[in-house]
């Protein structure tokens, strides 16, 4: 297996390309056709595998290669956006695939955005956490709106920084974020034939998981298992079920022992804490806890008034 580079600052990935040095510290707007001048750069940037401490968002067009992220790759024929977030790991393709494709990367470090209200939502846009085959796919309009935003960013980092320009540069940053949602949302509803059959799909490896003997063995089914089952990354997957369903994986795994819980209480004489185990608690206090949350009544009170 290829050694991880680990790259740790704007600084660094600025050296390893031989570019000048950054104009800003903690964000930066790297573009394709600047990346691949220097002739000496295959065996440092090319070809490898690396993560870095950084965010990233990168756009790529009609790339003859592919490009490595976790165990999966993907090609790349149109327009299309991944986003990483620090500790993520990716083979960069190869430096012949990139010639003459457009292409940018837009990386800032969690400083920049560490004390501000982007810095405490961050986390909102799971979209950082897709695997790369859960690309953006933009329209033409939006590659072009996007680049828009992405040049306020360069030029406001570009200038002579002052008081205002840590608010610009992250408020413009949000907003690229948001639209980059909204486009995620464009994509869901225009793949919902295709996401029945995967909605379909995790209801069906639910039931499958609720009647196996994996329930005996494993305990209560976790989001990363379905995930892993689909072939997708958790949050994709949650995010998918959550615009077609309207809940999210857990909310789905909270319903299915929810209506499991009200059928067995009320068609048996089980003590509630020998329903709990069947239904891969540990603890009866954890699942007395989470029916009450759900249907505002404890599993006694449930069974005494139906």
């Amino acid at each position: 297996m290829k050694e991880i580079f680990r790259i740790k600052s704007i600084s660094q990935f600025h050296e390893i390309l031989g570019l000048d040095r950054p104009l800003h510290p903690l964000i930066s707007l790297i573009e394709d056709r600047d990346a691949i001048k220097k002739p000496d750069l295959d065996d440092k940037l090319f070809n490898i595998r690396f993560s870095s401490d950084l965010y990233s968002i990168m756009y790529k067009d009609k790339i003859s290669g592919s490009i490595g992220y976790g165990r999966n790759t993907y090609d790349f024929q149109e327009g299309t956006i991944i986003f990483s977030s620090p500790g993520q790991v990716f083979t960069s393709p190869g430096k012949e695939d990139l010639k003459g494709k457009q292409g940018w990367t837009l990386l800032f470090h969690p400083d920049l955005i560490r004390k501000s209200v982007l810095g405490e939502k961050i986390d909102s846009y799971s979209f950082f956490s897709y695997e790369v085959n859960e690309a953006l796919h933009l329209a033409p309009k939006e590659e072009k709106f996007l680049f828009e935003l992405i040049r306020k960013i360069q030029e406001e980092y570009s200038q002579n920084i002052d008081q205002h320009s840590q608010t610009l540069i992250i408020s413009n940053l949000e907003l690229l974020l948001n639209y980059c949602m909204r486009f995620y949302d464009r994509q869901f509803y225009t793949r919902t034939n295709i996401n029945k059959d995967f909605v379909a799909e995790f209801e069906l490896a639910l039931r499958q998981y609720f009647t196996s003997k994996k329930m005996e063995t494993e305990g209560l089914p976790s989001a990363p298992y379905f995930g892993s089952k689909l072939n997708m990354s958790t949050n994709y997957l949650s995010d998918m079920l959550k615009k077609e369903t309207g809940r999210s994986i857990k909310e789905h795994i909270d319903g299915y022992i929810i209506d499991r819980a009200k059928s067995v209480l009320l068609s048996t004489n089980k003590k509630v804490s020998e329903i709990a185990y069947d239904l891969g608690f540990n603890y009866p206090q954890s699942f007395t806890r989470l029916f009450k949350s759900k249907t505002g009544m404890s599993p006694g009170e449930y069974r005494n008034v139906n």
